[in-house]
């Protein structure tokens, strides 16, 4: 049997964080699709299709990795994808709070089962929100965005 799963959030940016989920769930699925949510009431500092051209464009060597964009419920999205799982990464207790509600919704009304990754140690300060902080800020942001050179 096939297993198909999907890691869904806004990636704006998609971050080494981001990228360190992405291969670790790929060791526990056979499909994974990034789903890049797009919601109208939050803004974003680019739009669904750049960051999806952008992560796709990491993976563009992995068969096994799809993006794509979705503005409904996550359960919708996982019908379609034909997916049984939902992958999220956890970073802290708070974290763990908010995405273990979230698995009961998911599993309450879609059936989805929801598979929590914790964090690498080195990689749990990491988030968008920082990234997006540190660069409005001139900084180099670099250091928390995977590079193409690291892809398998």
């Amino acid at each position: 049997m096939s297993h198909t799963a999907i890691f869904v959030g806004s990636f704006d940016p998609f971050t080494i964080g981001h990228d360190d989920i992405v291969r670790r769930a790929l060791t526990l699925v056979d499909r994974l699709v990034v789903g890049v949510g797009n919601n109208i009431g939050k803004h974003y500092a680019h739009t669904a299709e750049e960051r999806v051209a952008a992560i796709a464009a990491l993976y563009a060597d992995e068969p096994r990795i799809e993006v794509k964009a979705y503005s409904d419920l996550t359960i919708d999205f996982a019908k379609r994808e034909g997916a049984q799982f939902v992958v999220k990464g956890v970073r802290s207790t708070h974290d763990f709070e908010y995405e273990r509600t979230q698995a009961e919704v998911n599993r309450r009304l879609g059936g989805l089962e929801t598979l929590l990754l914790c964090a690498s140690p080195h990689l749990d300060c990491v988030s968008s929100t920082l990234v997006r902080e540190l660069a409005a800020y001139g900084r180099d942001v670099t250091p928390f965005l995977p590079q193409k050179t690291q892809q398998p």
